[in-house]
């Protein structure tokens, strides 16, 4: 009896739910890659709560994370049509479609979080200048607000880093981002392109010896079971993107659009919180729980390697526009 009991009441609220989402005058679905625990997924949890409060339940947002409505490339094309409404990720994913994005793969670009929200945050140079390439760029999205979600370190599957000399010759695994690709070239390692859903695998099986990443996003996708060792480099300031698509844009009131940015914003700044929280507890997790050898390199080491390359880099990719803007607060 108990067990029918408890299964009519778990009828009973996921009805309850979908005549909640039925009731709303505005649907929406709304695309994260990762696993929690990361950010993304509490900046997305945080905008469908918020949201359904705030528009008095006319809004409902439907989360897919993990990459449940495929890679990024993929779904700022759906965004493009109209056939996923919202997205929460790196801007690393987006260089493809929006080049002045990898301005954020600069190594060593921001001295901390506040640094960072001070140079892309609400009301900054950077955040408008993107909001126009969006437009030129004829995406069909609009940017909602602009973060970041965590430092990105270098783990691999060979052993303890504690020296630029220890990662030569690695094979490492980089997003689709010409800019990273070349810093760790220049660091001495042999820069190979994996799809973050297959980066498991390619470590396994040797495709990838390294890869560079956000600490929650190592942890989500149990990384560490195939890369155990995990280099403190924090040699970038992971930049995300809150997003909307037209359509879904233009289904909304002028009310309900001054709503949704000012939600994305603070949904951002709940990113950073949670980005500082992880990273803390998730390096401490990772040595105690699953025998993760963390090592803290020099990263002065790094940062001389790359001084030169990041002033030819800008000039070479054609990104003094996005630098600029960076640099005008």
């Amino acid at each position: 009896m108990r067990g029918l009991k408890f299964l009519s009441s778990v009828i009973l609220a996921s009805a309850l739910a979908s005549t909640s989402a039925l009731a709303a005058e505005i649907n929406m679905r709304l695309h994260t890659l990762v696993k929690s625990p990361h950010p993304y997924n509490d900046m997305a949890d945080f905008m469908a709560e918020e949201v359904a409060k705030r528009s008095d339940g006319a809004i409902a947002i439907k989360i897919f994370d993990a990459g449940q409505l495929g890679n990024d490339d993929a779904v700022i094309g759906e965004m493009g049509l109209g056939t996923i409404d919202l997205m929460i990720s790196s801007t690393n994913n987006a260089a493809k479609k929006v080049p002045e994005f990898q301005i954020f793969s600069v190594p060593y670009l921001f001295s901390g979080f506040d640094d960072l929200m001070a140079k892309v945050g609400p009301g900054s140079k950077s955040e408008e200048f993107y909001q126009g390439v969006y437009a030129d760029r004829s995406l069909n999205m609009r940017l909602l607000a602009l973060g970041g979600s965590g430092t990105r370190n270098l783990s691999n599957a060979k052993g303890p880093v504690n020296a630029l000399a220890d990662i030569s010759g690695f094979k490492m695994r980089t997003p689709p981002s010409p800019m990273i690709s070349k810093t760790w070239e220049q660091l001495g390692t042999l820069p190979v392109s994996v799809a973050w859903g297959e980066l498991y695998a390619a470590v396994q099986t040797g495709v990838a010896d390294a890869l560079e990443s956000s600490i929650p996003g190592y942890s989500g996708a149990k990384l560490y079971e195939v890369a155990p060792y995990l280099a403190l480099t924090a040699h970038s300031i992971q930049v995300n993107h809150v997003s909307i698509s037209e359509r879904a844009w233009g289904k909304l009131s002028e009310d309900q659009q001054k709503m949704i940015i000012e939600v994305a914003q603070e949904a951002s700044a709940l990113g950073i919180e949670k980005a500082k929280e992880y990273e803390g507890a998730l390096v401490e997790e990772l040595q105690a729980t699953h025998n993760v050898t963390v090592t803290r390199p020099d990263i002065s080491e790094f940062q001389d390697a790359l001084a030169e390359l990041k002033v030819e880099l800008v000039a070479e990719m054609g990104l003094e526009a996005p630098m600029a803007a960076l640099t005008a607060q």
